[in-house]
This record gives C-alpha cells, sequence and structure tokens, in this order.
C-alpha cells in the first residue's frame, strides 16, 4: 500500500514540476523576446520607425486628426495652454478640449493678444495696450489696467504674473502681481530696456535681462532681484546680484527652472546661473546652429545643421539636461524651419511634416500635412495645426 502512496506522490510532484518548468520558460522567453525589442528599437532605426507607426501609432496623417473649424479672421489670435486650445476672437475667448469641443467661453476685452502660460495658468495682454488678464484653467481669475503700453507679459507656475511697460519717463517698468491680483512692486529701469523676465518657481527672486544702446556696443545684464524684499519697500537691498556680460553680447531670454537655476540665453551661447555663478552651458562659434531654446524643464536644446550630402543636410536637435549636463540627440533628415518648446515638448517643423520629441529625445508623435504648414501652437500635452479654415488637434 505504501509503494503505491508514494508512486501516486511522485506522479503529482512530476506534474507540478513540469507545470513550474513551463511557465518558467514562457516567462524567460517572453523577458528575452522584450529585451531584443526594446535593444532593436533603440539601435536600429529602420525598425523603430516600423514600429512607431504601426505599433505605437505615432504618425498622424492631415484630414485624419480632430478638427476644430475657423473663420479666416481668427487664425492669429490662437494659443495652446495646459490641455486647451484657446480662440480669440472679438473679444471672446473660446476654448477648446482635446476632443475639439467647447468647453468654455469667456469675455477678454483684447484683440491684439500677447500670452503667457505655465502650469494652469494663462496671462493675456494687450499687446502695446493696458488690459491684461489672468487665468486659471478655464477660469478669469483677475483682471487689471495700467499706465503705459505692454509689450510682454509672463506667468509663472504659481500664477505671480510680471508685466513689462514701456512708454513712460522710463525706458522700462516692470510692475509685479500675486495669484490675487494685487499688485506687489514696480521696478522702473531708466536707462535700459528690459527685453525677458521670469520668475523663480519658489516666488523668491525675479530675473531682469536687460540691454544698454546707449553706448557704441550693445551691453546686457541679468539683475536678480528679491520679491520679498521689494514687496516690503526695501527698494535698495531687493537687487541682489547684477551679471554683466562681455560688451557686444545680446541677451534675448532668461528662464528659471527647478533648484532655482536661472537659464540665460543670447544670441550666441547659453549660460546657467546656480550659487552666484554663471557657467557657460553652450557656445555657437564652431557650430552652424539655427534653432536654440531654453523654455523646457530642465533642459535646454539647440538644433544644428549638418551637411550629410551633396545637396542634403541633417538638423540634429541636441537636448542638454541642465542637471546632470548629459546630451541626448534626434536627428532628421531635412533642414528644421522652425522650433516650439513647451515644458518637455520639441516641436520641428519640417515644412509637410512635424515631429514632436521629448526632452529624452524620443519622438512622440508625428504629423504628415500634404501641404506647407505655416503655423502650429503648442503646449505640453496638445498641439494644434493651423489652417486657413481650421485647426487640427494632436494629442501628445
Amino acid at each position: 500500500m505504501k509503494d503505491v502512496w508514494k508512486e501516486e506522490f511522485e506522479e503529482g510532484v512530476k506534474k507540478i514540476n513540469k507545470k513550474k518548468i513551463i511557465i518558467t520558460i514562457f516567462i524567460v522567453i517572453l523577458v528575452v523576446a522584450i529585451i531584443i525589442t526594446v535593444g532593436l528599437y533603440v539601435s536600429n532605426k529602420q525598425i523603430r520607425e516600423w514600429m512607431d507607426k504601426n505599433v505605437f501609432r505615432k504618425e498622424v496623417e492631415q484630414d485624419t486628426a480632430i478638427t476644430i473649424e475657423l473663420n479666416e479672421e481668427q487664425i492669429e489670435n490662437i494659443y495652446a495652454f495646459n490641455k486647451y486650445i484657446g480662440i480669440l476672437n472679438q473679444t471672446k475667448f473660446i476654448i477648446y478640449g482635446n476632443t475639439g469641443n467647447k468647453e468654455a467661453s469667456l469675455d477678454i476685452q483684447i484683440s491684439n493678444p500677447i500670452f503667457s502660460s505655465a502650469n494652469r495658468f494663462l496671462a493675456i495682454a494687450e499687446n502695446k495696450g493696458q488690459k491684461f488678464y489672468l487665468l486659471e484653467d478655464k477660469n478669469i481669475v483677475w483682471e487689471a489696467e495700467l499706465d503705459g503700453n505692454i509689450s510682454q507679459i509672463y506667468v509663472n507656475k504659481n500664477g505671480y504674473v510680471a508685466v513689462l511697460i514701456t512708454g513712460t519717463s522710463n525706458k522700462t517698468v516692470i510692475k509685479m502681481y500675486n495669484p490675487e491680483g494685487k499688485e506687489m512692486f514696480s521696478i522702473f529701469l531708466a536707462y535700459t530696456r528690459a527685453v525677458d523676465v521670469s520668475i523663480s518657481n519658489d516666488n523668491k527672486h525675479l530675473a531682469i535681462a536687460e540691454v544698454d544702446t546707449s553706448g557704441t556696443m550693445i551691453q546686457s545684464s541679468i539683475r536678480i532681484m528679491s520679491i520679498d524684499k521689494a514687496e516690503k519697500g526695501q527698494t535698495e537691498d531687493s537687487l541682489e546680484k547684477t551679471y554683466t556680460s562681455e560688451v557686444g553680447k545680446l541677451i534675448t531670454n532668461v528662464r528659471y527652472q527647478e533648484k532655482g537655476k536661472l537659464i540665460c540665453m543670447y544670441t550666441d551661447s547659453i549660460t546657467e546661473i546656480e550659487n552666484e555663478k554663471e557657467n557657460i552651458l553652450l557656445e555657437s562659434n564652431d557650430k552652424k546652429i539655427i534653432f536654440q531654446a531654453i523654455e523646457l524643464e530642465n533642459n535646454i536644446c539647440y538644433v544644428e545643421e549638418k551637411s550629410s550630402g551633396l545637396f542634403s543636410a541633417d538638423s540634429v536637435v541636441n537636448i542638454i539636461n541642465t542637471d546632470s549636463k548629459e546630451t541626448r540627440q534626434y536627428t532628421v533628415n531635412y533642414v528644421a524651419k522652425e522650433i516650439y518648446t513647451n515644458r518637455n515638448i520639441i516641436a520641428l517643423n519640417l515644412g509637410t511634416e512635424i515631429e514632436f520629441i521629448n526632452t529624452g529625445g524620443w519622438l512622440v508623435k508625428r504629423y504628415i500635412a500634404n501641404q506647407e504648414i505655416t503655423s502650429i501652437v503648442v503646449s505640453d500635452s496638445i498641439a494644434g495645426i493651423i489652417y486657413r479654415d481650421k485647426i487640427e488637434i494632436i494629442n501628445l
């Protein structure tokens, strides 16, 4: 009797072991297949192109995307922010979602708008006018008017707003507002012109990029202001640091990133100010750089044109992580006509194609048109391809 039980027990063990072996083999094969597939995707461009198109469905062709119908007079005043596309027409700001449906209609008394957005906030101002608004998501938070002519508006991710004003007795006046619309302070630049501003993510500092053209050579500088001290009226103490560039260098943009890093873009270089030191991230002296941008999250990018044949050239997108200083590259076999950047998205207009890539250097979406693409709007989650009679929506 014992022998029979022993045989049955051993037979059961064998059956269990066979099942375990089969499952283990299947898992091993699956893991190996995944590793091989990932390796081929990363290393083989042709396989990656095929998988992007046929497996991941990253290609979108004209007339197959969701659309928003347009009137011809609407084309100029279109902006992408957060997960929406907004159209300003005859003092009505119509907000559309990523399905093409109208989600809100706001009264905005502006005809020639300039925009700035961050996170869920959108600031809209009348270019060379006096009126401006702050929106949060799909609602107007506050609106205001001021004296002078607005030349630029900037909002940070927490809803703090800086407005640049010209047409007064000073070259530039900068007014700053808190998220509730209360004016915090004003800064007057009597002899220099402010070309850009940026508010730090912790709301503690205001960076002002300014240019002095009174001499025989251009002189650019960046001043770092303490927002807390300026708000308390401590005017003399509010200036924490001034960084003066070499004579002849022209600054165009400044942008705060995480950890208090300030990225500064000149016409021929990009620098980083951190811990009161300014370090060079990029110099374009020995490169054929056709575009550069700093409006990214903890990254900068530049597009370099490189010859690929007698009558052909590639565009190489170089993405530099400002924390690790690691560079990632993405190459297209065309010369880029324009680039658009927003947080983690870089859009390359190649004429009849647009490639949307992320800051990791990977393709997010490719849009293929049957005509020349002349205008697009981009946020970090939605893009709009603008035609005479419609906008085609690309979800990123």
